[in-house]
């Protein structure tokens, strides 16, 4: 790439991957952090995560410890909310607040929620976009084909495009979580605010992951104007 490129690139570049490794500390601190701290009421993360399937009329759904740490999430396919050993038996803070986020997922599958929906019908294209897109930029940068790399950034677009529709996601499942742990007791209000800061801290960092992406898409968008460049040259 031509110099003046290169710099848009790395003043670009430099700021989001300082936000990406701030929201990876973030996350795992503030987890800790309220891993550590006792909720009044003795909630289990089960517990919590029935809760808010119940609170919003959902049933049917299983709720399963599985192994590591922060590997909390709901499949849709099995229908089932799998929490780690951190969260699953565990009556912390950061336990509620992240099983009631992992329950909200599955009450946004209950009740047809748009932008899940959305993220879910493009899955298919988005997993045949991240598998081909590498293969089509190397093809078109060794081949010196515009066209292949063209179609490689469309291709990585999609990864991009599905992190986007991500984040309200994300984001709604973190409210209706929050709703339940009002509405049903489940914390008290200085524990809340807790639960509060480990959510927001793991929604930084699906933000973090998506800048990250267009930052990648840009670099690749600036080489294919470079390439044009040079051949009207």
């Amino acid at each position: 790439m031509p110099f003046y490129y290169d710099t848009i690139y790395w003043i670009v570049l430099i700021p989001v991957l300082i936000l990406s490794v701030y929201a990876q500390i973030k996350v795992s601190s503030t987890f800790n952090r309220y891993g550590k701290a006792a909720n009044r009421r003795r909630i289990t993360g089960a517990q919590a995560a029935y809760e808010v399937l119940r609170s919003n009329g959902v049933t049917g759904v299983d709720i399963r410890p599985c192994s590591g740490s922060l590997t909390d999430h709901y499949d849709p396919r099995s229908n089932t909310i799998y929490l780690s050993q951190p969260v699953y038996n565990a009556a912390t803070v950061s336990a509620v607040g992240v099983a009631a986020h992992e329950a909200g997922h599955a009450v946004q599958y209950a009740q047809a929620y748009g932008p899940i929906q959305v993220r879910s019908a493009i899955i298919p294209v988005t997993q045949f976009g991240s598998k081909f897109a590498f293969i089509a930029l190397m093809l078109g940068l060794v081949l010196y084909s515009q066209p292949v790399f063209a179609l490689g950034i469309a291709l990585f677009g999609l990864t991009a495009l599905f992190q986007l529709v991500t984040l309200p996601v994300e984001f709604n499942a973190s409210a209706r979580a929050l709703r339940t742990i009002d509405g049903a007791l489940l914390l008290d209000e200085e524990e809340r605010r807790g639960a509060k800061r480990v959510l927001t801290a793991a929604a930084l960092t699906y933000v973090a992951a998506l800048l990250m992406s267009l930052v990648q898409l840009l670099r690749y968008l600036l080489i294919f104007a470079s390439r044009g460049g040079n051949r009207r040259d």
